[in-house]
């Protein structure tokens, strides 16, 4: 699926291709919570860094590399530096995949047929964990990837 994304302001426009277009998985890491988060937690969908294009504004475009127990993070995590969209997240580690922010794609995105919540040992006091009955829940990372849990539900 061909997605189309910007940032608020409308500085940043960026297009990637994604065969894991569904937003399924919410996660309440700190990290995704306070760069990102609406309700608390922030889903990423998988697409191919090949197919990414930076249409405009790299000059606004920053980067931002959490330090996790002292070290830096290997996750660049990308935001418009004049509003502070969150964008996409893009990781060395895993150089054929980029990250986008669901709420980040302007393109319509297919409903998901069920959640998963994430990395719920970090979430927040305040938050209510909602979804559909049904949903699984995991205190750290889910069992499964994009990609697999796409396979799972055939999508």
């Amino acid at each position: 699926m061909h997605l189309e994304g910007s940032c608020h302001c409308g500085r940043i426009r960026f297009s990637v291709d994604s065969t894991e277009p569904y937003p399924f998985m919410r996660c309440y890491c700190t990290i995704c919570r306070k760069t990102a988060g609406t309700g608390g937690y922030a889903i990423n969908i998988g697409a191919d860094h090949g197919s990414f294009k930076l249409i405009k504004g790299k000059r606004d475009l920053k980067v931002y590399r959490a330090v996790l127990d002292g070290k830096e993070s290997s996750g660049q995590r990308h935001f418009c530096g004049h509003c502070g969209t969150a964008l996409w997240m893009y990781d060395d580690s895993y150089p054929d995949l980029i990250h986008p922010h669901a709420s980040a794609i302007d393109t319509p995105l297919p409903e998901p047929p069920a959640n998963v919540h994430g990395l719920l040992d970090s979430k927040a006091t305040w938050v209510r964990v909602e979804g559909k009955p049904g949903d699984t829940r995991f205190d750290h990372f889910p069992d499964e990837s994009l990609a697999d849990w796409h396979r799972r539900h055939g999508l």
